[in-house]
């Protein structure tokens, strides 16, 4: 099928953001999609706030979103907006990473006063970077997203199910990609 990068935009390792994505990636790949996660926190900081487009993190990421048919982003809201280190990465990327690929948009937090920033903060961006389809994206709240101690995660039964709709939508809109013949 398709190959899906999976970015998490959040700054820390044990998040529910990152843990979240990491859930869902399970479910495209169980639906034949490669998928391949990137979390943004393990490229050096120095890379990243010192816009070093030729230090090799930033030219793996690059490549990474080349080859993506389609992109999952995912951050923690803080002050109704993604986070900075999601886009400080953002911004190193060419102008037009996303042409011509499908992108899901998803966001976690604290409370239903930042539900809006997919649609205010993260879709414009992404947009802007040429995206040929954003599909309905997915503000999930903090507490519907628990983390045992095992380290397995559960989602709270309605947030499970819109996340299930959003997600083989995706998976749907990555399955009608055309085809393009080679060249000669």
């Amino acid at each position: 099928m398709a190959t899906v990068l999976s970015v998490s935009g959040s700054p820390s390792a044990s998040s529910r953001t990152n843990r979240l994505l990491r859930h869902l990636d399970r479910r495209l790949a169980a639906q034949g999609h490669e998928v391949i996660p990137l979390d943004v926190r393990t490229i050096p900081a120095e890379a990243l706030l010192g816009a070093d487009f030729t230090h090799p993190a930033i030219v793996e990421a690059t490549e990474l979103f080349a080859r993506a048919d389609g992109v999952v982003v995912g951050t923690p809201v803080y002050k109704a907006s993604y986070s900075g280190v999601l886009k400080a990465l953002l911004d190193l990327l060419p102008q037009y990473a996303l042409a011509g690929k499908t992108v899901l948009p998803l966001a976690t937090g604290g409370s239903t006063a930042h539900v809006l920033a997919i649609d205010y903060a993260l879709r414009p961006v992404l947009s802007s970077m040429g995206a040929a389809h954003i599909v309905q994206g997915w503000f999930t709240l903090d507490k519907d997203i628990t983390v045992h101690e095992d380290g397995s995660l559960s989602v709270a039964p309605p947030a499970t199910e819109a996340l299930t709709q959003v997600v083989d939508q995706f998976s749907t809109a990555l399955g009608r990609r055309p085809v393009l013949a080679a060249a000669s």
